[in-house]
């Protein structure tokens, strides 16, 4: 009587795609490039003014003990988002409005199908 091995069995790695966060912090590790100073004009040349350090100093201070933690923890979060483009949020805001549209009718269509049917078979009108 032959014995009869069992074939090997081989392991299988998982491939994993790429995330988001994965790319985002791939980003962040590469080096910045640094832009030369533009010439600022207008209003905000007046930011590097010495007369708006006590007003720095003051709102340092005011954010500091005045601020709940989570306004300033939220306004942090909201400095790394990634927005969408002009263009995206055109697009994705005609998506939704063309849903709307689309699922609206359907509803309709069915309530006022459900509506004649309940009046011919609960109601005999």
């Amino acid at each position: 009587m032959a014995t009869e091995e069992a074939p090997k069995r081989t392991r299988r790695l998982r491939v994993t795609t790429e995330t988001v966060r994965d790319r985002t912090t791939a980003n962040s590790e590469a080096p910045r490039t640094v832009k030369p100073n533009k010439v600022r004009t207008g209003l905000r040349s007046f930011g590097n003014l010495a007369i708006w350090k006590p007003f720095k100093v003051v709102g340092r201070f005011l954010s500091k003990y005045l601020i709940p933690p989570y306004f300033k923890n939220s306004w942090r979060e909201l400095k790394m988002v990634t927005w969408p483009s002009g263009k995206q949020t055109r697009d994705l805001t005609m998506a939704v409005i063309l849903f709307s549209i689309v699922f609206g009718a359907i509803v309709a269509i069915v309530d006022f199908g459900l509506d004649k049917l309940f009046k011919k078979v609960i109601l005999n009108i």
